[in-house]
């Protein structure tokens, strides 16, 4: 019972700030979490990286434990949850390159291909635009998560995917499929 006593008081520092209090939690659950990342993605690179990003967002979420379920089940959920967000991202990155690769190239065609054309097309946006476009149609993040990456409003990213996507289809509006206009 002493442990989780002293688990408790260095959940209680470290949603005060104290780091030193949180790196202890890291290096106790460390092995944990970064087991489960492994089991999920099959990569010791990703699972590194989901394990990394599970203590950032515990870190960043801390002051919302309430201590309703135990620490390591919390981190678990998190990591979960970062996980499965990995594997939708990658389904989508998968799916893209499949439709990409599936595309004729400008080399093959004598033309230029559909996906330069779409590239082309996005340059042409405002870069804010663009990041927005990006982060949740390519990347597949939702406006919450474009917002806190961008650092502005859900609204904002909103506003600028809606202003990017009248553009592209202007920009877009007499391509047809094989990269012919």
């Amino acid at each position: 019972m002493v442990a989780f006593e002293d688990e408790r008081g260095r959940i209680a520092q470290s949603q005060v700030g104290d780091h030193e209090a949180f790196e202890s939690l890291i290096k106790e659950h460390q092995r944990m979490i970064y087991s489960v990342c492994y089991r999920m993605t099959g990569s010791m690179a990703e699972a590194e990286d989901l394990a990394q990003e599970t203590f950032i967002a515990a870190f960043s979420n801390l002051k919302g434990f309430r201590a309703e379920s135990r620490f390591s089940s919390w981190l678990y959920r998190i990591a979960m949850n970062q996980c499965l967000n990995w594997r939708r991202g990658a389904a989508r990155r998968e799916n893209l390159h499949k439709q990409w690769s599936e595309q004729p190239q400008a080399h093959e065609t004598g033309e230029t291909g559909v996906s330069q054309q779409i590239q082309e097309a996005l340059m042409k946006l405002n870069p804010k635009q663009r990041a927005a476009m990006v982060l949740t149609t390519y990347d597949g993040l939702n406006h919450a998560e474009a917002a806190k990456v961008l650092g502005c409003s859900e609204t904002t990213v909103s506003w600028r995917l809606f202003a990017a996507r009248a553009k592209l289809k202007r920009l877009l509006k007499d391509l047809k499929p094989g990269g012919k206009k």
